[in-house]
């Protein structure tokens, strides 16, 4: 396996979203527990929905990986909560929390130098851990961005 420490290091900044991209952890700061569960206009789903479809999509994606007897999820059903979910406090709370726990073991597998980036995934298509590692870092900061111009746009930044 040719030296690539300097593509993990680049894949865990992009991962963690540091440098040109709003963190999650920055999009969701001080965010009023009154609008966890508000639809912006013209908008199918609340601000907590679009936080757990973030969480769900990287979980499935880190399971792919991991997983030999992995089952695919049902797009787009099994990637967002029901229309009428409702999240609380806690939900919410949890919902960054496994976020984060999950990512962090995505980084894990991306810095350990056993992990070949570019090795097919046994039981994929052709994918391997660095094209799932792009995929994770492009779903989220789509959706990072969408979250904060939304608070925007229901004038909710402090």
């Amino acid at each position: 396996m040719k030296n690539d420490r300097a593509l993990r290091a680049e894949l865990v900044r992009f991962l963690r979203t540091e440098g040109a991209h709003l963190s999650l952890a920055d999009a969701v700061k001080s965010f009023p527990v009154k609008d966890i569960n508000r639809r912006p206009p013209h908008v199918p789903y609340t601000f907590w929905h679009l936080l757990e479809h973030i969480r769900i999509a990287q979980w499935d994606i880190l399971d792919f990986i991991r997983n030999p007897d992995y089952r695919e999820l049902r797009f787009p059903q099994d990637y967002w909560p029901a229309r009428s979910a409702k999240a609380t406090k806690k939900d919410w709370d949890e919902t960054i929390a496994r976020y984060h726990r999950d990512l962090e073991e995505m980084v894990a597998l991306v810095k350990n130098p056993k992990t070949d980036l570019h090795a097919r995934i046994p039981h994929g298509n052709g994918q391997t851990v660095l094209r799932e590692a792009i995929l994770i870092v492009d779903h989220t900061s789509y959706h990072v961005g969408e979250l904060g111009i939304l608070r925007q746009v229901v004038n909710n930044w402090k």
